[in-house]
Parts: C-alpha cells; sequence; structure tokens
C-alpha cells in the first residue's frame, strides 16, 4: 500500500516476532520487537477479528451491517460504545470537510468493485439514483444510539475503521507490558514506541511504484503513519483511471491534481480520517485544514510527483 517498514539498527536482546493475516480485506501484521510472546500476537490479532466483526458493511452479524439494514421507519439503533465512537468520529471528519469526506457514501460506493477480476464503471442511472442517499446530515449520535432521519442512509467506515482498530490494538499490547512494536494494517502503520534506542524508519511509497520504492522516509517513535491515494484500489478502464476514493457530490473518484496524502499524528483514527479528507478537499483546503490542527503533518504528492508539505512536516521527512 502506502507505507513500507525499513531495516534499522537495533540494540534489544530478543529477535522480533511477527503475525500476519487477512483481516479487514487487507494484510495485517503485528510485529513486537521486545517480546517474544506468541500469545500477544494472537491475542491482537483476535482483537482486529472482533472489530472486523462488529464493524464491516459486509459481514452480516456486524452491527453496520443491521443499519445498513435495517427495518423501514426504524428511526435509532442501540450499538456498542466502540462502534458508536466510530461513527462519531467519521462524523466529525464529514463536519470538517463540509461532506468532501462523507461516511453515508455506502449507497455509490457499494455500486464500485475495485477488487473484481474485470471491474466496471457503475451505469450512470445507477450512481444518479443513490446520490439522493449520501448525506452525513442525516445521522447523528446520541450516547449508544445512533439516530436517522430518513430510511435511505447507508454507512460506510471503511476510510476511518483501520485507524480506530490499530489505535485498539496499541492499547492491547501496551496492557500486555508491549513498548516496541509495529501494528501494519495494510499500508496503516502505528508505532508502539521505539526500534530500541532508534525511532521507527517508516518509508512513504511512490506512487504507481513498485512496493520498495519510496519518495521519502520518516523516522518516528509513537506515532501514526497514514496515507491514502488513487493507486492503492483502482482500475483502468477507456484510458481513465478510477480509484477508490469517491465524491459524495458526484458518485465518481476525485480528480482534483492529488496521486496521494500522507498523514503524521499520535492517534491512528486522526491520520486514517485526515488522510482521506485532505485528499478530498484537494491541495489547497487540504493543506489549509492541517495547518489549522495541532500535532498533525502532512505531505502531498500532485500528479506531476512533486512533494507539498504541511507546516513542520519537512523536520520529520528524509526526501529519497
Amino acid at each position: 500500500m502506502t507505507a513500507v517498514l525499513l531495516s534499522g539498527c537495533r540494540q534489544t536482546q530478543t529477535e522480533p516476532v511477527t503475525r500476519s493475516g487477512f483481516l479487514l480485506n487487507t494484510f495485517v501484521t503485528v510485529t513486537l520487537y521486545d517480546s517474544e510472546d506468541e500469545a500477544i500476537l494472537d491475542g491482537c490479532m483476535e482483537l482486529c477479528r472482533e472489530y472486523e466483526g462488529l464493524l464491516s458493511r459486509t459481514v452480516e452479524t456486524s452491527e453496520i451491517y443491521q443499519i445498513n439494514h435495517r427495518a423501514p421507519g426504524t428511526r435509532e439503533m442501540e450499538v456498542s460504545e466502540d462502534t458508536a465512537e466510530v461513527i462519531s468520529r467519521g462524523l466529525y471528519y464529514s463536519q470538517l470537510s463540509g461532506g468532501a469526506f462523507d461516511i453515508t457514501i455506502e449507497p455509490v460506493s457499494s455500486l464500485w468493485d475495485f477488487t473484481a477480476e474485470d471491474p466496471q464503471v457503475p451505469a450512470q442511472e445507477l450512481i444518479d439514483e443513490n446520490l439522493p442517499r449520501v448525506g452525513y446530515e442525516k445521522i447523528s449520535v446520541d450516547g449508544s444510539k445512533v439516530l436517522f432521519s430518513d430510511d435511505d442512509t447507508a454507512i460506510d467506515l471503511g476510510a476511518i475503521a483501520k485507524g480506530y482498530i490499530a489505535d485498539r490494538m496499541k492499547e492491547y499490547l501496551l496492557d500486555q507490558g508491549v513498548e516496541s512494536a509495529i501494528i501494519n494494517l495494510g499500508g496503516n502503520v502505528l508505532c508502539v514506541g521505539a526500534n530500541g534506542e532508534n525511532p521507527f524508519r517508516i518509508g512513504i511509497q511512490r506512487p504507481y511504484a513498485s512496493h520498495n520504492e519510496t519518495v521519502g522516509v520518516v523516522e518516528v517513535e509513537d506515532m501514526s503513519v497514514v496515507s491514502s491515494g488513487v493507486y492503492e484500489r483502482h482500475f483502468e478502464k477507456d484510458g481513465v483511471n478510477y480509484h477508490h476514493i469517491l465524491d459524495p457530490k458526484t458518485g465518481y473518484p476525485y480528480q482534483n491534481g492529488l496521486t496521494a496524502v500522507t498523514i503524521l499524528s499520535e492517534e491512528s483514527v486522526d491520520g486514517d480520517g485526515l488522510s482521506t479528507t485532505c485528499f478530498s478537499l484537494g491541495l489547497e483546503k487540504g493543506m489549509e485544514l492541517i495547518n489549522s490542527l495541532d500535532e498533525v503533518w502532512a505531505v502531498f504528492i500532485t500528479d506531476d510527483g512533486e512533494l507539498h508539505y504541511s507546516d513542520g512536516m519537512e523536520q520529520w521527512l528524509q526526501e529519497s
């Protein structure tokens, strides 16, 4: 995807232990650098699996699936604390972006299948039919209740759930006494502590290049590195590149001159939400937003391959 863990010097007495699996429709990897306890890895992966069962829009027993398939006339549903929190964070970024990022995109995003063997552009009439169903103003959260103003609203947490889950996995590792680890959810990288006496070195992938080719490296401790880009899930049809970051106003992928946005933040849920939000807003408005926030940094990559830094980002990134 968009973040690559690079090797670095270590001065620890244990060898890293790793567990990988296919969850959240991506490859999930957890690596411990100061513990050899396989049970901790098992517990961490099981936690990820539990959250997938809660927040997935395709798992029929999940709370999000139940929301999206509620009975007509349902105006409120009781959900778990975690589901309420993720929806609330998603609504925050929907509001912050003025709807450029919108967690109620599901009626349109479900029309696009970027993993199909022969992906197709949805029929215009289907997009036109479902666009009126999109609008974050139609839902709200009150404690453990999700409130709806109509029957047609549906939720897709794909742009924020992985970040939230990574943060919960980090909490679990810290509770188990782990102080040095990497959580990688399909390129969403969250660092636990440092790499021995050194920071972790995370490479930012060059768009459309091989997985290990980077535009630069960030050296971080206890931070999240999350990217959104047009090359992650995409297909080409009739010379047009269709990617997974959809404009809620048109139902089609954004074409705004950006190729990727990478966010550095303390919490991965913020990196996840902001990477998509800033991509959706475009370079000028996205940069303005990032520079208005505290303790988050960004690099925007435009179609011409140029790197554009938010205030303070250059202190973190070493260009390749």
